[in-house]
């Protein structure tokens, strides 16, 4: 014959009901969901041209050197209220190629970079 109770089984159903569900609950707090981005600055994370030019500054440095200020002034348009595109300029009568960068307005990801030629 089975040694369990009734009564032992129904206890034994109970807890691990409990158990699993607060162990479902702990676990939910470490997992992140897609509504839950942390905070978003209400102008995104680069609001303005001063932002967006020195974020183009320190992506490019590593990539390019100090070579990059040889096309300054830089200048920064924003397209279609999203993204930034940051790039060098050249005197009028200089041949070469400038940085360029885009970069969303609401998160700071680089779109593209590149040195035109």
């Amino acid at each position: 014959m089975n040694n369990y109770s009734a009564t032992s089984i129904k206890t034994f159903l109970i807890a691990s009901i409990i158990f699993i569900t607060l162990s479902l609950s702990i676990f939910s707090v470490f997992l992140k969901s897609e509504d839950d981005k942390g905070i978003r600055p209400k102008d995104g994370f680069v609001p303005d041209k001063d932002t967006a030019l020195k974020i183009a500054e320190v992506i490019w440095l590593p990539i390019y050197g100090k070579s990059i200020y040889d096309s300054k002034p830089f200048t920064a348009k924003l397209k279609n209220d999203s993204v930034w595109i940051v790039e060098g300029t050249l005197p009028d009568d200089w041949d070469g190629g400038v940085p360029y960068i885009e970069i969303q307005k609401s998160d700071c990801k680089i779109l593209k970079v590149y040195h035109s030629k």
